[in-house]
């Protein structure tokens, strides 16, 4: 069975001073900027980051040579559907400019039959008044 002792304040006080002095002695121990482990080190990480930007400038590259194909590709296919969408209005045009000839053309055929018959009529009208004025048989 364990015994809890209490720790006084000479042991605890003694604990924090070696906790800050080897604190102090690992500080201390790290190379200075003149170590050529530091220097390769940090050659690494120039080599890294030039690494890294040429990987994003490349990227980049890529990315805006897409997005000129897709703006030349956008481009081409609303001409597209611009030269059909013209090209369906002018049929739709002279489709609807055949039908109105036709349409005329039936309108003048019918007023000429009406007026065929008008003709037709207003003889008979007129033989049935001219037929009227004689004087009729046995008076």
């Amino acid at each position: 069975m364990a015994i809890y002792r209490d720790l006084s304040f000479i042991e605890r006080r003694d604990a924090a001073i070696a906790a800050k002095q080897a604190l102090l002695e690992k500080y201390k121990s790290k190379p200075s900027a003149d170590d050529p482990r530091v220097q390769a080190r940090a050659a690494e990480r120039r080599a890294i980051l030039e690494a890294r930007q040429k990987r994003e400038a490349e990227k980049a590259r890529l990315k805006a040579e897409r997005l000129a194909r897709e703006a030349e590709e956008k481009a081409r296919r609303e001409a597209e559907e611009e030269a059909a969408r013209l090209k369906a209005e002018a049929e739709a045009a002279e489709l609807a400019r055949i039908q109105a000839e036709e349409e005329e053309e039936r309108l003048a055929a019918a007023l000429q039959l009406e007026a065929a018959q008008k003709a037709k009529r207003d003889a008979r009208y007129a033989a049935r008044k001219a037929r009227g004025r004689r004087a009729p048989p046995g008076r």
